[in-house]
């Protein structure tokens, strides 16, 4: 699939999950931090689980950069209090779940933005219900490519985010998305 207009990370994954063919739909980056070898245990697992997440942060979980594995774990504490998530990992974006169960999500108010779409991701499935359980995964250091992220905008924007979850309701966010 070849996105030529309205790009962006969170919009590319939906754009791959709307063309999927299967049943279940496995979400991992493309760069190799998230594991190819982790598969078939989020495969095995989801015969239990709607979600099933691989995680840097549940016991047996790591990543190689310890400067971020640091920053965002204490990120995604901050994520835990505020949105009441059982999760470890709200950030981590390598999951699997069934393709019909996916898409009868609102993907309008998960699937914008870049990774803030996860912890979003997550919100909405379980407001929705869906069981999910985290399995340990160990995220390598980037192997290709260069990030375009910039933390503090990313740190900005993804605070802005949890915020309009936590109260969207208030008249101090717009709620349309």
């Amino acid at each position: 699939i070849l996105r030529l207009s309205d790009r962006g990370f969170a919009k590319s994954i939906r754009t791959g999950i709307e063309n999927a063919h299967g049943d279940q739909i496995i979400v991992m980056d493309t760069d190799f931090t998230h594991a190819p070898s982790d598969i078939p245990k989020l495969l095995h697992v989801s015969q239990v689980f709607d979600i099933v997440s691989g995680s840097r942060f549940c016991s047996g979980g790591r990543m190689q950069d310890v400067q971020h594995y640091l920053a965002s774990m204490a990120y995604n504490w901050f994520i835990r209090l505020l949105l009441r998530t059982q999760i470890q990992d709200n950030l981590g974006g390598f999951f699997t779940i069934n393709r019909k169960k996916l898409l009868d999500l609102p993907c309008d108010k998960i699937f914008f933005g870049y990774g803030d779409y996860f912890f979003r991701f997550l919100f909405f499935a379980r407001k929705a219900g869906l069981s999910f359980v985290e399995i340990p995964s160990i995220y390598a250091v980037r192997s290709t490519g260069k990030s375009k992220s910039d933390f503090f905008k990313m740190l900005f924007s993804y605070t802005i985010a949890v915020l309009k979850l936590k109260f969207k309701n208030s008249f101090l966010f717009d709620s349309k998305k």
